[in-house]
């Protein structure tokens, strides 16, 4: 597996004595950076805030910039620099903007970073806290989904620890590290299936993107909550999944679990299949990471079996859910495959968000990017800036194809 499943080669994440950590969150204002500093705030003395990047809510990062007694607080959006620099005017916090603002806030020195900057935007700077050789928390699934090769190069070349947040990694690690170097026959993430798990493939063809946010499980980010209704977090996840455990595309599997308690189940040879158990909250992941290897408590009530009563499964349909399918098209293709579906998606989801398109057409119009894109995928990128631009062009090919499914 690429990721070393003992504990003495995931590099050195344990804390040093009597110091507090320092921490940086990229994203703080989103989903994913809100929990962590809603964990870190708990326990203050322990922590030290280095560096905090939003993207355009500039109340919101001042706020816990303050909150944090942060160094740094980074906005992406250059336009609100004169808007965040007054809001920390006589706090002592550095204020900076921009695209090459936030890379420089990675790059400074930290003990853990949360990496939660959604989509290609996260790449450049996850890159720049890996080479730190630290501890990177990555919940940016494009990393890995669009730079797999390259990033799990840095994390070595830099001898830095890479422990993944999403709920179904997460638990995928902490089962495969009970046994390490034992042969596993299939892992397999689970998904809530999201809201229109039990419409017909008409009454998808006709949701709102106001009825897509309403996941029935999770508190998200509208992207990902998109995502979540169509399945292509779960393929996303999936090809997440190859890079994270160097499992082949035929030992990565997904199936339907309403619930969303059970993250993760890992098939053994002896017919052994190991499940994790979880609330439906990532702050459960997210600490997992931080006190890695050790454990923190989390607040929130433990599971109550008995009054859930029951946890079921079920195959995901994929002529309703074609994701997934797309997702083992691009797992044995490799190269760019994983890029160009994740460009495609993206530009595909902001036009459902616009109204431009329906909600079905966002996959079709991934499938027509591949399909049409042969040479695109055929390319192994060895650095960032050849990932970017892959994901650029690919996006200019879905913009153009969008006319056609209008």
């Amino acid at each position: 597996m690429t990721i070393p499943l003992d504990r003495s080669a995931y590099g050195n994440a344990e804390r040093q004595t009597g110091d507090p950590r320092r921490i940086s969150v990229l994203g703080a204002t989103g989903s994913i950076g809100e929990s962590t500093l809603d964990l870190i705030g708990r326990d203050p003395d322990r922590y030290s805030v280095v560096a905090l990047t939003g993207g355009g809510k500039v109340d919101r990062l001042a706020e816990l910039a303050i909150q944090h007694r942060a160094e740094l607080a980074v906005i992406a959006d250059e336009s609100l620099y004169d808007a965040l620099r007054a809001r920390l005017e006589g706090t002592g916090i550095e204020a900076a903007a921009g695209r090459r603002a936030v890379i420089e806030a990675a790059s400074r020195p930290a003990d853990w970073t949360m990496a939660a900057i959604v989509g290609v935007a996260g790449l450049e700077p996850t890159h720049a806290a890996l080479k730190q050789g630290a501890t990177v928390a990555v919940a940016n699934k494009e990393c890995l989904v669009c730079a797999g090769p390259v990033f799990m190069a840095e994390v070595r070349r830099h001898r830095a620890t890479l422990l993944p947040v999403d709920s179904e990694h997460s638990a995928a690690m902490q089962i495969l590290s009970q046994a390490p170097g034992i042969e596993v026959d299939r892992l397999c993430l689970t998904a809530s299936g999201g809201p229109f798990r039990c419409l017909t493939r008409d009454e998808m063809a006709r949701v709102t993107p106001e009825q897509a946010l309403k996941h029935p499980n999770w508190s998200m980010g509208p992207k990902i909550t998109l995502d979540s209704a169509t399945l292509m977090n779960k393929a996303l996840e999936m090809l997440e999944a190859q890079h994270l455990f160097g499992l082949p595309a035929d030992r990565i599997d997904a199936v339907i679990h309403p619930q969303s308690i059970v993250h993760c189940l890992v098939y053994y040879r002896d017919g052994s299949v190991l499940a994790h158990l979880s609330p439906p909250d990532m702050r459960t992941p997210i600490a997992y990471s931080l006190a890695w290897p050790e454990r923190m408590a989390v607040p929130m009530p433990p599971l109550d079996l008995p009054k859930l009563a029951e946890l079921t499964f079920e195959a995901p349909d994929p002529e309703r859910f074609p994701a997934l399918r797309l997702a083992r098209q691009a797992l044995r293709t490799g190269k760019s495959a994983g890029a160009v579906l994740n460009a495609a998606n993206e530009v595909a989801a902001a036009a459902f968000f616009a109204g431009e398109i329906g909600f079905l057409a966002i996959t079709e119009i991934v499938e027509r990017v591949l399909s049409e894109s042969s040479e695109l995928v055929g390319r192994e990128p060895s650095r960032i800036d050849e990932v970017i631009a892959i994901d650029e062009e690919a996006r200019r090919r879905t913009l153009e194809c969008l006319p056609a499914f209008a």
